[in-house]
C-alpha cells in the first residue's frame, strides 16, 4: 500500500490510528453479538447511536467546532442518517441473530462494491470504467460463493445473509448520496458525523415507546459492549478514519475495508467460538481482489495515485 511519509516513513500516530479504526470496525460485529444477548436488535442499535452522538458531541464541544444551523444540511444529514446508519445498523443487528459475527463482518466488505454501483448510477464522474467492471465481477462472484447456495436451509438460511447485503446497499446509496449532496458544502467531517449520528439517535430515541416494549437482560458484558460498540466503535472510529484519509488519501484509507473482516472472524472464532466455513475466507479474498480490481491495483499503469479516490 503506498502512502504519505513523512522523513521518508509513515507517521507513527497515522498508523496506529489506522490500526485501531481496522479493530474497532472489525469488533463492531463481536460487540452486536454480545449485545443481542440481553437486547433485541432495535435496542442494540438504540445505544450504538446514543452512545455514538454522546461522544461526537462531547468532541464537538472539546474542540469547539459550533453546530450547523443550516437547515438544509441537517435535511440532506438526516437522510444519510438513515441509510448509513438507522437502517443498515438494524439490518446487521437482526441478521446477527441468526449467523455469525464473522460472517456478518465478511459481507461488510463488500460495501466498496456496493458503493461503486450508487456512485457510478448518480455521479458521472464515478462511470463503470474496465477496471470496475472486472472488479464488480470478481467481487459479486465473492458473494455468491461466501452465501454458498449449495448448503442453504431454504428456512432461515437465506434472509439474514440479504439482510447483511440489504446493509451494505444501504451504506452504498448513502455514500453516492452524501458525496453528491453534502460533500460540496465543504462541512468539516467531524460535523457531518455529528449531525448523521445524532439525526440517527433521535429516530431511535422517538421511537422508544415502541423499542421498550422488548424485555432487558443488562449482564457487565452486555452493557460495556453497548458503550464501546456506541463511544468507540461509532463516536472515535470516524475520527480515527477523517485523520486516516486526510494523511494516507481517502483511496489508501479505504484499504481498513481489506483489513475489518480478518478482526472481525479472528474475534468471532477466538471470543464466541463460531465456526468458520472454507467457503467464507475464499469468498472474502475474490471480494477484495474485486475492490483491488476496481481500484487499478492490479494493473499497475492504472493505479490511482496516492491522495485520490479510485
Amino acid at each position: 500500500m503506498t502512502v504519505l511519509v513523512q522523513s521518508g516513513k509513515p507517521r507513527f500516530d497515522v498508523v496506529v490510528q489506522f490500526g485501531l479504526l481496522a479493530l474497532a470496525w472489525g469488533a463492531s460485529f463481536l460487540f452486536i453479538k454480545i449485545g443481542l444477548e440481553g437486547l433485541s436488535p432495535a435496542q442494540v442499535v438504540w445505544s450504538r447511536l446514543v452512545f455514538g452522538a454522546l461522544t461526537l458531541g462531547l468532541i464537538m464541544v472539546l474542540t469547539r467546532r459550533p453546530v450547523p444551523r443550516d437547515p438544509v444540511l441537517w435535511g440532506h444529514c438526516a437522510v444519510v442518517a438513515l441509510m448509513l446508519c438507522v437502517v443498515p445498523f438494524l439490518l446487521f443487528s437482526w441478521a446477527e441473530q441468526h449467523i455469525s459475527s464473522g460472517l456478518a463482518s465478511i459481507y461488510n466488505g463488500t460495501t466498496p462494491l456496493t458503493t461503486m454501483v450508487f456512485a457510478a448510477a448518480a455521479l458521472h464522474a464515478e462511470r463503470i470504467t474496465r477496471d470496475r467492471g472486472i472488479g464488480l465481477g470478481l467481487g459479486f462472484a465473492g458473494v455468491l460463493l461466501i452465501i454458498g447456495p449449495w448448503s442453504i436451509d431454504p428456512g432461515s438460511g437465506l434472509a439474514p445473509q440479504l439482510a447483511c447485503l440489504g446493509a451494505t446497499t444501504c451504506y452504498g446509496v448513502a455514500f453516492a448520496y452524501l458525496r453528491k449532496f453534502v460533500s460540496p458544502r465543504e462541512v468539516p467531517a467531524l460535523t457531518v458525523a455529528f449531525v448523521q449520528v445524532t439525526s440517527g439517535a433521535v429516530v431511535m430515541v422517538v421511537a422508544t415507546p415502541w423499542i421498550a416494549g422488548s424485555a432487558l437482560r443488562l449482564t457487565p458484558s452486555v452493557v460495556v459492549s453497548m458503550i464501546v460498540l456506541g463511544a468507540v466503535c461509532t463516536g472515535l472510529a470516524y475520527i480515527w478514519n477523517t485523520n486516516v484519509v486526510g494523511a494516507w488519501g481517502a483511496a489508501n484509507g479505504a484499504a481498513v475495508t481489506y483489513v475489518t473482516p480478518i478482526v472481525g472472524v479472528v474475534l468471532g472464532i477466538l471470543v464466541l467460538e463460531e465456526p468458520l466455513s472454507w467457503n467464507q475466507p475464499v469468498g472474502a479474498v475474490l471480494v477484495i481482489t474485486g475492490i483491488l480490481a476496481a481500484h487499478g491495483r492490479l494493473t499497475p499503469n492504472s493505479r490511482t495515485p496516492s491522495g485520490q479516490t479510485g
